[in-house]
This record gives structure tokens, sequence and C-alpha cells, in this order.
């Protein structure tokens, strides 16, 4: 059974950085497509960003220029740099395959203060 370990996530203030990891217990992540989530209180878990395994990445509309993804596929583990935070980043961020093969992990909690 494949876990997936998100981590990285604080409470910060506007306009403050944060790096997202996720690491997964064993090498599920060449050839797959993957992505961070985003689930935040009273809304559906949402796709923040995506990264195939050529390198090619999607963003949503609302980090586009602002979150960056990468993947390290021989350290099984995934990234999330997120610049210029806002208080809607609020929420608990995930990683998966798209659209989401695996057991969801527990995630990582990411608190934008004004």
């Amino acid at each position: 059974q494949v876990q997936l370990v998100e981590s990285g996530g604080s409470l910060v203030q506007v306009g403050e950085s944060l790096r997202l990891s996720c690491a997964a217990s064993r090498s599920i992540f060449s050839g797959y497509t993957m992505g961070w989530y985003r689930q935040a209180p009273g809304k559906q878990r949402e796709v923040v960003a995506t990264i195939a395994s050529g390198g090619n990445s999607y963003y949503a509309d609302s980090v586009k220029g602002r979150f960056t993804i990468s993947r390290d596929n021989a350290k099984n583990t995934i990234y999330l740099q997120m610049n210029s935070l806002k208080p809607a980043d609020t929420a608990v961020y995930y990683c998966n395959t798209l659209p989401g093969s695996y057991p969801w992990g527990q995630g990582t909690q990411v608190t934008v203060s004004s």
C-alpha cells in the first residue's frame, strides 16, 4: 500500500512563502502526473498544480505566477513552492497522482493570516 506524506505547512503572514513536500513510501512518481490539491473548510478539494512525468506543469488560475511545482523522481518526492501567500490560500494541502489514484494522506495545514 502506497503512503503519501505531506509536510511543510505552517501558519504564515500574508506575502510570506512556504515550501511543501510530499514523499511516497515507494516509487510511484515515475510515469505519473502528480498533483498538489487543497481543501479549504466547507469547500471541495481542488487541484492546485500538476506536473507530468516529462516536467510539463499546470497551475490553477488562483495560484499561477505565485506557486511552483517540482518533482524529484529519484527521491519519490514532489514539492510546492508557494510565494506571496494570501488568506485565500488557507487550506489543507494534499498530494496524489492525477486524478487521485492512491489513498489520501493526512495533508499539511497552511494558514495565511492577515
